[in-house]
């Protein structure tokens, strides 16, 4: 399920930057979810950090755009494949990332 902002949006600006996904950006008035984006954190964290620092508790799951934990992990994937950068260091996506030598960096003298 994507998660959605309500019109109870105060715009105070912490949601979108602790969104691993872009999933969130400035509407016209208040603040949207991307639902092709939003994977509830999943893939990321426990549970979604937008939800976590939100002070007025606006941002509850879209029931227009229901989706399992398999599916919302499905979407991570496919985020993660291409169309959005490398994972955050720190992030649960991080210890997928191949660290064989041929990806590590050369060794000082």
């Amino acid at each position: 399920m994507a998660l959605w902002i309500t019109d109870e949006c105060i715009n105070c600006d912490v949601c979108e930057p602790e969104c691993p996904n872009q999933a969130i950006s400035m509407g016209a008035e208040i603040y949207e979810i991307d639902p092709g984006r939003c994977t509830e954190c999943v893939g990321h964290f426990d549970e979604p950090q937008c939800v976590q620092v939100c002070p007025v508790e606006c941002i509850p799951v879209n029931p227009s755009f229901v989706e399992t934990r398999e599916q919302l992990l499905t979407k991570f994937r496919r985020l993660q494949s291409g169309s959005v950068s490398a994972p955050l260091p720190g992030t649960a996506a991080a210890a997928d990332v191949d660290a064989s030598p041929a990806c590590a960096p050369p060794l000082l003298a």
